[in-house]
């Protein structure tokens, strides 16, 4: 039997419920091959059909488990095909998951792709945002400068049927220098990966997985401390970010955060206020009365968040003071 065969059997000898949630797994292309497998099975004597489940038992009875990662699948690719392929596909495998490029794009955030293509002719960004998923698109094109963003909707609108050779082209570009650049990204950023899911503790939880850390590993833990953004980061702000974030934060947890803020943190934002807001916000801060140390912490949490997601859509800027930044 060959593979597919194979793996019709066994999807037919399993009961509906368990072949519908592997069936879910695959591709459309896999479902269509192994479907295919199956129609054309015929009768499968019983002791076929228990030969091949007590084959496929053993094989893991005997392995003693399967250690499936990146460097194990490599050094396998490696054995039979040439290294500059394997790099290639260890490299796609690692990027976004999808079976296309396009697939792929699709799976890609917004900001990321919008970085990347406006540094891009507006005739390939037309060819790669009319691939995508229409919703992907309209994001995209939210976020890329209004001119540039227009220039590239003429283009879509004047272009006809893709060409072939075009489409290859740019996705050679896109495979070369964008997923190939994503790829390497994402299995360097382990650090920040874990600094943003840190980001989402309360403070009680966050010290005693810092502390772990740094029993186990002194040196992670310092990469994560280093990328971890944090209410009293707010600090970094400048007079005008602080302004943007005021805007755009919930005014009802704003004096419950301050509530247990330090005082340069409070004096920061009372200082981008009005003589008569300022007092309105202390009046409110006062009112509160004794208040939990945990909705305290959810409401700085909250607002840390808000100026993450503001710098991430470009609107202020947390990053670091720099020696050659000036402080007012």
């Amino acid at each position: 039997m060959t593979g597919l065969e194979k793996a019709g059997v066994l999807m037919l000898a399993l009961d509906e419920e368990r072949a519908s949630r592997l069936f879910g797994m695959m591709h459309e292309d896999e479902i269509k091959a192994i479907s295919a497998a199956m129609a054309q099975l015929g009768v499968v004597p019983v002791d076929t059909v228990e030969r091949l489940c007590t084959d496929l038992v053993d094989n893991f009875d005997t392995s003693g488990g399967i250690l499936g990662t990146y460097e194990s699948t490599e050094a396998l690719l490696l054995k039979t095909l040439p290294r500059d392929r394997v790099a290639q596909i260890m490299e796609e495998i690692r990027g976004p998951a999808g079976r296309t490029m396009w697939d792929k794009l699709g799976n890609v955030s917004e900001e990321l792709l919008a970085s990347y293509l406006k540094n891009e002719y507006p005739q390939t960004v037309a060819v790669v945002l009319a691939m995508v998923k229409p919703e992907h698109s309209a994001k995209v094109l939210t976020l890329l400068p209004d001119s540039f963003g227009m220039e590239v909707v003429m283009r879509m609108l004047r272009m006809e049927s893709i060409q072939r050779d075009v489409l290859d082209r740019v996705e050679r570009i896109l495979r070369a220098e964008f997923m190939s650049n994503l790829a390497r990204a994402s299995t360097s950023d382990a650090h920040h990966m874990v600094a943003e899911i840190f980001n989402h503790f309360d403070r009680k939880a966050e010290m005693r997985f810092l502390a772990g850390l740094e029993e186990r590993n002194r040196d992670s833990a310092e990469k994560v401390k280093a990328q971890m953004f944090t209410f009293a980061d707010l600090q970094r702000l400048t007079p005008p970010a602080v302004q943007v974030l005021l805007r755009a934060v919930d005014k009802s947890q704003l004096p419950l955060a301050l509530k247990g803020a330090p005082e340069n943190i409070r004096t920061m934002f009372m200082s981008q206020l009005s003589e008569r807001a300022g007092k309105m916000l202390r009046e409110e801060i006062a009112a509160l009365g004794p208040v939990r140390m945990k909705d305290v912490e959810e409401a700085q949490a909250a607002i840390s968040n808000l100026a993450k997601d503001l710098a991430a859509r470009g609107e202020i800027d947390i990053s670091p003071v720099s020696d050659d930044r000036v402080i007012e």
